[in-house]
């Protein structure tokens, strides 16, 4: 294990824990099985499947944020990530195995760190494609509260643009 740059992520996540160790590890699998490094653009793309701390530690190992366009988020409540390489349109699903009985937490972000990652994920063939790179959007100003708002976000009603936040939905019930 590399201790700088797991203190590195320590550091940016503000705290030593389990999930962010869960994290510092997919990534160890996906670098292994992908020979993936940091990525200063879009090489590398992460479809992470939760929102707890080890997102923060793929952040800092490989250079996805949500910013850039190359970490996003379909939380389904999973420790699972999907890892593409944009240049060979490699993927990998790595998914947390879990642990079979209740643990003291410092006892089980020790096993986390220093097990075989065979021990710690299953490795899948990825259940998405690879998303398309990043767009930038043309800024429509809102009728209802004038703020700037991408396009792709915008609503129309009679004529006039509106935002998420002041578009009022008429579904009657049936788009739930």
């Amino acid at each position: 294990m590399d201790s700088a740059l797991w203190q590195k992520c320590v550091e940016f996540h503000g705290h030593s824990c389990p999930g962010l160790a869960i994290g510092f590890r997919a990534c160890e699998a996906a670098k292994e099985k992908l020979g993936l490094s940091y990525s200063k653009d879009e090489e590398i793309v992460c479809i992470t499947e939760t929102d707890a701390c080890g997102v923060d530690a793929i952040q800092v190992i490989l250079g996805a944020t949500v910013g850039k366009g190359n970490l996003i988020l379909k939380d389904r409540g999973k420790h699972a990530f999907t890892f593409f390489r944009r240049d060979t349109n490699e993927g990998i699903r790595v998914v947390f195995k879990g642990f079979e009985e209740d643990m003291p937490r410092e006892e089980r972000l020790k096993i986390i760190l220093s097990a075989p990652l065979s021990q710690l994920f299953e490795l899948k063939q990825p259940k998405d494609t690879i998303p398309p790179s990043a767009r930038i959007f043309k800024s429509i100003e809102c009728a209802g509260c004038g703020e700037k708002t991408a396009e792709n976000k915008i609503r129309v009603v009679d004529g006039k643009f509106y935002c998420l936040d002041c578009f009022e939905e008429y579904s009657r019930g049936w788009g739930r």
